[in-house]
Protein backbone atom coordinates (compact mmCIF):
# COMPACT_ATOMS: atom_id res chain seq x y z
CA UNK A 1 0.00 0.00 0.00
CA UNK A 2 1.67 3.16 -1.10
CA UNK A 3 0.34 6.51 -3.04
CA UNK A 4 0.43 5.59 -6.40
CA UNK A 5 -2.42 8.54 -7.22
CA UNK A 6 -4.43 6.10 -8.94
CA UNK A 7 -6.58 5.39 -6.16
CA UNK A 8 -7.31 9.15 -5.21
CA UNK A 9 -8.50 9.97 -8.67
CA UNK A 10 -11.11 7.51 -8.31
CA UNK A 11 -15.25 7.80 -7.72
CA UNK A 12 -16.58 5.77 -5.01
CA UNK A 13 -20.28 5.18 -4.72
CA UNK A 14 -21.94 6.53 -2.01
CA UNK A 15 -23.28 5.04 1.27
CA UNK A 16 -26.89 6.04 0.98
CA UNK A 17 -29.53 4.56 2.86
CA UNK A 18 -29.68 1.08 2.15
CA UNK A 19 -30.16 -3.02 3.17
CA UNK A 20 -27.07 -4.73 4.84
CA UNK A 21 -27.10 -6.91 1.79
CA UNK A 22 -26.76 -3.73 -0.17
CA UNK A 23 -24.22 -2.44 2.11
CA UNK A 24 -22.22 -5.27 1.58
CA UNK A 25 -22.36 -5.52 -2.14
CA UNK A 26 -21.32 -1.48 -2.57
CA UNK A 27 -18.30 -2.46 0.38
CA UNK A 28 -16.89 -5.12 -1.81
CA UNK A 29 -17.09 -2.79 -4.84
CA UNK A 30 -14.72 -0.29 -2.79
CA UNK A 31 -12.28 -3.19 -2.39
CA UNK A 32 -11.78 -4.40 -5.73
CA UNK A 33 -11.62 -0.60 -6.87
CA UNK A 34 -8.97 0.24 -4.73
CA UNK A 35 -4.76 -0.71 -6.16
CA UNK A 36 -4.69 -3.59 -3.14
CA UNK A 37 -2.37 -6.86 -2.84
CA UNK A 38 -4.37 -9.60 -2.98
CA UNK A 39 -4.02 -10.07 1.25
CA UNK A 40 -5.05 -6.41 1.54
CA UNK A 41 -8.12 -6.91 -0.68
CA UNK A 42 -9.51 -9.85 1.42
CA UNK A 43 -8.85 -8.26 4.71
CA UNK A 44 -10.42 -5.08 3.10
CA UNK A 45 -13.43 -7.39 2.45
CA UNK A 46 -13.87 -8.33 5.86
CA UNK A 47 -13.62 -5.10 7.12
CA UNK A 48 -16.70 -2.84 6.56
CA UNK A 49 -15.51 0.72 6.79
CA UNK A 50 -12.47 0.18 5.68
CA UNK A 51 -12.91 0.91 1.45
CA UNK A 52 -13.38 4.80 2.71
CA UNK A 53 -10.95 4.83 5.38
CA UNK A 54 -8.36 3.85 2.55
CA UNK A 55 -9.71 6.63 0.36
CA UNK A 56 -9.28 8.96 3.02
CA UNK A 57 -5.99 8.09 3.83
CA UNK A 58 -4.54 7.96 0.25
CA UNK A 59 -6.47 11.89 -0.71
CA UNK A 60 -4.60 12.86 2.68
CA UNK A 61 -1.45 11.87 2.42
CA UNK A 62 -1.70 12.90 -1.45
CA UNK A 63 -2.46 16.04 -0.24
CA UNK A 64 0.13 16.98 2.34
CA UNK A 65 2.75 15.71 0.36
CA UNK A 66 1.56 18.40 -2.59
CA UNK A 67 2.09 21.10 0.53
CA UNK A 68 4.91 20.40 2.02
CA UNK A 69 6.92 20.05 -1.74
CA UNK A 70 5.02 22.90 -3.11
CA UNK A 71 8.34 24.98 -3.28
CA UNK A 72 10.94 21.86 -4.10
CA UNK A 73 11.87 20.41 -8.10
CA UNK A 74 10.18 17.95 -7.05
CA UNK A 75 6.49 18.93 -5.93
CA UNK A 76 5.09 15.64 -5.37
CA UNK A 77 3.30 15.55 -8.45
CA UNK A 78 1.00 12.13 -9.22
CA UNK A 79 2.99 11.88 -12.43
CA UNK A 80 6.04 9.49 -12.20
CA UNK A 81 4.90 8.11 -8.93
CA UNK A 82 4.72 4.54 -9.78
CA UNK A 83 8.63 4.67 -11.40
CA UNK A 84 9.33 6.42 -8.16
CA UNK A 85 8.53 4.21 -5.87
CA UNK A 86 10.14 1.09 -7.54
CA UNK A 87 13.52 3.17 -6.35
CA UNK A 88 15.84 3.83 -3.57
CA UNK A 89 15.35 7.88 -3.28
CA UNK A 90 14.77 10.50 -0.60
CA UNK A 91 11.84 10.97 -1.96
CA UNK A 92 10.35 7.50 -2.42
CA UNK A 93 11.36 7.74 1.74
CA UNK A 94 9.22 10.21 2.47
CA UNK A 95 6.56 8.50 0.15
CA UNK A 96 6.32 5.39 1.88
CA UNK A 97 6.11 7.73 5.13
CA UNK A 98 3.67 9.79 4.94
CA UNK A 99 1.64 6.93 3.01
CA UNK A 100 2.03 4.64 6.62
CA UNK A 101 1.42 8.11 8.81
CA UNK A 102 -1.66 8.99 6.39
CA UNK A 103 -3.14 5.55 6.88
CA UNK A 104 -2.04 5.13 10.77
CA UNK A 105 -3.97 8.36 11.32
CA UNK A 106 -7.23 7.82 9.33
CA UNK A 107 -7.76 4.47 10.99
CA UNK A 108 -7.11 5.82 14.39
CA UNK A 109 -9.80 9.02 13.68
CA UNK A 110 -12.34 6.51 11.89
CA UNK A 111 -12.51 4.16 14.78
CA UNK A 112 -13.40 7.07 17.03
CA UNK A 113 -15.76 8.69 14.76
CA UNK A 114 -17.72 5.26 14.25
CA UNK A 115 -16.85 4.45 10.68
CA UNK A 116 -15.34 1.49 11.40
CA UNK A 117 -17.29 -2.10 12.72
CA UNK A 118 -14.59 -3.79 14.41
CA UNK A 119 -12.99 -1.00 16.52
CA UNK A 120 -14.51 2.07 18.74
CA UNK A 121 -13.23 4.34 20.71
CA UNK A 122 -9.41 4.41 22.33
CA UNK A 123 -9.98 0.99 24.18
CA UNK A 124 -6.67 1.00 26.66
CA UNK A 125 -7.34 -0.16 29.91
CA UNK A 126 -6.69 3.89 31.16
CA UNK A 127 -9.40 4.86 33.33
CA UNK A 128 -9.55 8.50 31.92
CA UNK A 129 -10.81 7.16 28.59
CA UNK A 130 -13.03 5.07 30.17
CA UNK A 131 -14.79 8.35 31.79
CA UNK A 132 -14.12 9.91 28.40
CA UNK A 133 -16.20 7.59 26.67
CA UNK A 134 -18.94 8.32 29.81
CA UNK A 135 -18.95 12.11 29.42
CA UNK A 136 -19.21 11.49 25.35
CA UNK A 137 -15.98 12.50 23.96
CA UNK A 138 -13.93 9.74 22.16
CA UNK A 139 -10.32 9.02 22.10
CA UNK A 140 -8.45 8.51 19.18
CA UNK A 141 -7.72 4.94 18.74
CA UNK A 142 -3.84 4.51 17.41
CA UNK A 143 -3.36 1.09 19.75
CA UNK A 144 -6.02 -0.24 17.04
CA UNK A 145 -4.95 1.74 14.54
CA UNK A 146 -1.24 0.30 14.75
CA UNK A 147 -2.20 -3.10 15.58
CA UNK A 148 -4.09 -3.43 12.15
CA UNK A 149 -1.76 -0.87 9.82
CA UNK A 150 1.33 -3.96 10.73
CA UNK A 151 -1.29 -7.00 9.65
CA UNK A 152 -2.11 -4.63 6.71
CA UNK A 153 1.16 -3.69 5.20
CA UNK A 154 2.53 -7.35 6.32
CA UNK A 155 6.40 -7.70 6.28
CA UNK A 156 7.30 -8.46 2.64
CA UNK A 157 10.58 -9.31 1.74
CA UNK A 158 12.24 -8.69 5.13
CA UNK A 159 15.80 -9.39 6.12
CA UNK A 160 16.08 -10.33 2.22
CA UNK A 161 17.19 -6.96 0.76
CA UNK A 162 18.49 -3.91 1.43
CA UNK A 163 14.86 -2.20 -0.35
CA UNK A 164 12.52 -4.02 1.50
CA UNK A 165 15.00 -2.80 4.91
CA UNK A 166 14.64 0.56 3.80
CA UNK A 167 10.91 0.38 3.08
CA UNK A 168 10.11 -1.01 6.10
CA UNK A 169 12.01 1.45 8.37
CA UNK A 170 10.38 4.31 6.32
CA UNK A 171 6.73 3.06 6.80
CA UNK A 172 7.64 2.67 10.46
CA UNK A 173 9.11 6.19 10.55
CA UNK A 174 5.29 7.32 9.24
CA UNK A 175 4.12 5.42 12.38
CA UNK A 176 6.32 6.49 14.86
CA UNK A 177 5.67 10.44 13.60
CA UNK A 178 2.01 10.16 14.19
CA UNK A 179 2.30 8.16 17.92
CA UNK A 180 4.64 10.92 18.80
CA UNK A 181 1.85 13.81 17.85
CA UNK A 182 -0.73 11.77 20.54
CA UNK A 183 -1.47 14.48 23.13
CA UNK A 184 -3.89 14.67 25.83
CA UNK A 185 -6.74 16.14 25.77
CA UNK A 186 -8.70 17.49 28.75
CA UNK A 187 -12.53 18.26 29.45
CA UNK A 188 -14.24 20.39 32.60
CA UNK A 189 -17.30 19.20 34.09
CA UNK A 190 -17.25 21.28 37.12
CA UNK A 191 -19.86 23.80 38.15
CA UNK A 192 -19.62 27.28 36.55
CA UNK A 193 -17.35 25.47 34.01
CA UNK A 194 -14.81 25.10 36.88
CA UNK A 195 -12.04 21.69 36.40
CA UNK A 196 -13.13 20.61 40.08
CA UNK A 197 -13.61 17.41 37.44
CA UNK A 198 -11.67 16.95 34.81
CA UNK A 199 -11.92 13.98 32.24
CA UNK A 200 -9.05 13.23 30.24
CA UNK A 201 -8.48 11.45 26.49
CA UNK A 202 -5.75 10.74 23.84
CA UNK A 203 -6.51 12.62 20.86
CA UNK A 204 -3.93 12.64 17.50
CA UNK A 205 -2.55 16.04 16.33
CA UNK A 206 -3.46 17.29 12.72
CA UNK A 207 -2.06 15.65 9.93
CA UNK A 208 -0.34 19.05 8.72
CA UNK A 209 1.86 18.94 12.32
CA UNK A 210 3.13 15.34 11.25
CA UNK A 211 3.58 16.35 7.48
CA UNK A 212 5.87 18.76 8.68
CA UNK A 213 7.97 16.30 10.72
CA UNK A 214 8.36 14.37 8.46
CA UNK A 215 9.78 16.92 5.98
CA UNK A 216 11.92 17.64 8.40
CA UNK A 217 12.97 14.12 8.37
CA UNK A 218 13.16 14.12 4.32
CA UNK A 219 15.52 17.54 4.75
CA UNK A 220 18.25 15.35 7.35
CA UNK A 221 17.56 11.72 5.38
CA UNK A 222 20.32 9.49 5.84
CA UNK A 223 22.03 7.45 3.20
CA UNK A 224 22.59 3.83 4.03
CA UNK A 225 23.85 0.89 3.21
CA UNK A 226 23.81 -3.26 4.32
CA UNK A 227 25.77 -4.59 6.32
CA UNK A 228 26.30 -7.85 8.29
CA UNK A 229 25.60 -8.11 12.31
CA UNK A 230 28.49 -10.85 13.43
CA UNK A 231 26.74 -10.83 16.52
CA UNK A 232 23.52 -11.77 15.57
CA UNK A 233 24.27 -12.75 12.43
CA UNK A 234 22.16 -11.22 9.99
CA UNK A 235 22.49 -8.20 7.60
CA UNK A 236 21.74 -4.58 8.70
CA UNK A 237 20.91 -0.74 7.27
CA UNK A 238 23.78 1.07 8.54
CA UNK A 239 24.95 4.97 7.58
CA UNK A 240 27.49 7.67 7.95
CA UNK A 241 29.77 7.77 11.45
CA UNK A 242 28.35 9.32 14.16
CA UNK A 243 30.71 11.69 16.64
CA UNK A 244 29.90 8.88 19.59
CA UNK A 245 31.15 5.68 17.38
CA UNK A 246 33.76 4.20 16.82
CA UNK A 247 35.10 4.65 13.29
CA UNK A 248 35.56 0.60 12.80
CA UNK A 249 31.70 0.30 13.35
CA UNK A 250 29.33 1.95 10.87
CA UNK A 251 26.29 4.01 12.47
CA UNK A 252 22.78 1.98 12.54
CA UNK A 253 20.06 4.85 11.69
CA UNK A 254 17.77 5.83 14.52
CA UNK A 255 13.95 4.79 14.29
CA UNK A 256 13.10 8.42 13.83
CA UNK A 257 15.60 8.85 10.38
CA UNK A 258 14.48 8.91 7.09
CA UNK A 259 16.37 6.66 5.15
CA UNK A 260 17.47 6.15 1.24
CA UNK A 261 19.82 3.98 -0.57
CA UNK A 262 20.38 5.79 -4.16
CA UNK A 263 21.18 9.87 -4.98
CA UNK A 264 18.26 11.41 -6.24
CA UNK A 265 17.67 12.76 -9.71
CA UNK A 266 17.77 16.45 -10.60
CA UNK A 267 14.04 16.72 -10.96
CA UNK A 268 14.74 19.82 -13.95
CA UNK A 269 13.76 18.05 -16.91
CA UNK A 270 11.03 15.94 -17.73
CA UNK A 271 11.54 12.13 -16.81
CA UNK A 272 9.95 9.23 -16.22
CA UNK A 273 9.91 10.30 -12.36
CA UNK A 274 8.63 14.36 -13.21
CA UNK A 275 6.87 16.66 -15.34
CA UNK A 276 10.39 18.31 -14.76
CA UNK A 277 10.29 22.40 -13.79
CA UNK A 278 9.71 24.09 -16.85
CA UNK A 279 6.00 26.13 -16.83
CA UNK A 280 6.35 26.12 -12.47
CA UNK A 281 5.95 29.32 -10.89
CA UNK A 282 8.38 30.51 -8.17
CA UNK A 283 8.96 33.14 -5.68
CA UNK A 284 12.01 36.00 -7.54
CA UNK A 285 13.65 36.48 -3.91
CA UNK A 286 13.23 32.64 -2.53
CA UNK A 287 13.24 29.71 -4.82
CA UNK A 288 13.35 30.82 -8.68
CA UNK A 289 17.21 30.16 -8.65
CA UNK A 290 16.89 26.33 -7.24
CA UNK A 291 13.47 25.58 -9.04
CA UNK A 292 14.48 26.75 -12.42
CA UNK A 293 17.83 25.06 -12.70
CA UNK A 294 19.68 27.91 -14.06
CA UNK A 295 17.40 28.19 -17.03
CA UNK A 296 15.60 31.72 -15.94
CA UNK A 297 12.36 32.60 -15.54
CA UNK A 298 9.56 34.29 -17.20
CA UNK A 299 8.14 37.30 -15.81
CA UNK A 300 4.54 37.72 -16.27
CA UNK A 301 1.87 40.46 -15.40
CA UNK A 302 -1.99 40.01 -14.39
CA UNK A 303 -5.31 41.55 -13.42
CA UNK A 304 -6.72 40.29 -10.07
CA UNK A 305 -10.12 40.65 -8.86
CA UNK A 306 -10.92 40.24 -5.04
CA UNK A 307 -13.49 40.73 -2.79
CA UNK A 308 -12.77 44.58 -0.79
CA UNK A 309 -14.11 47.12 1.37
CA UNK A 310 -16.76 44.75 2.79
CA UNK A 311 -19.09 45.80 4.92
CA UNK A 312 -21.55 44.08 7.61
CA UNK A 313 -25.24 44.27 6.56
CA UNK A 314 -28.34 44.62 8.39
CA UNK A 315 -29.27 42.16 9.46
CA UNK A 316 -27.29 38.59 7.91
CA UNK A 317 -25.02 39.78 5.10
CA UNK A 318 -21.47 41.06 4.33
CA UNK A 319 -21.63 42.99 0.93
CA UNK A 320 -18.31 43.30 -0.78
CA UNK A 321 -16.81 45.34 -3.73
CA UNK A 322 -14.51 43.88 -6.68
CA UNK A 323 -11.50 45.65 -7.08
CA UNK A 324 -8.75 44.84 -8.74
CA UNK A 325 -4.96 44.79 -9.17
CA UNK A 326 -1.81 44.22 -10.80
CA UNK A 327 0.15 41.14 -9.99
CA UNK A 328 3.39 39.68 -11.04
CA UNK A 329 4.06 36.15 -11.81
CA UNK A 330 7.22 34.48 -12.16
CA UNK A 331 7.63 30.93 -14.35
CA UNK A 332 10.26 29.00 -15.13
CA UNK A 333 11.75 28.78 -18.77
CA UNK A 334 11.46 25.58 -20.99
Amino acid sequence: FSLTGKEALTHFPSLGPSTNSAQGKVHMKQCDLLKLSRKQKRLCRREPGLAETLRDAIRLGIVECQYQFRSERWNCSLEGRTSLLKRGFKETAFLYAVSSAALTHSLARACSAGRMERCTCDDSPDLENRKAWQWGVCGDNLKYSTKFLKKFLGQKRIGKDLRAKVDIHNTNVGIKAVKNGLKTTCKCHGVSGSCAVRTCWKQLSPFHEIGRLLKLRYDDAVKVFSTTNDAVGHSELAGPQRHSHSPKHPASPRPTDLVYVEDSPSFCRPSKYSLGTAGRTCSREGNCDSMCCGRGYNTQSRLVTFSCHCQVQWCCYVECQQCMQEEVVYSCKQ
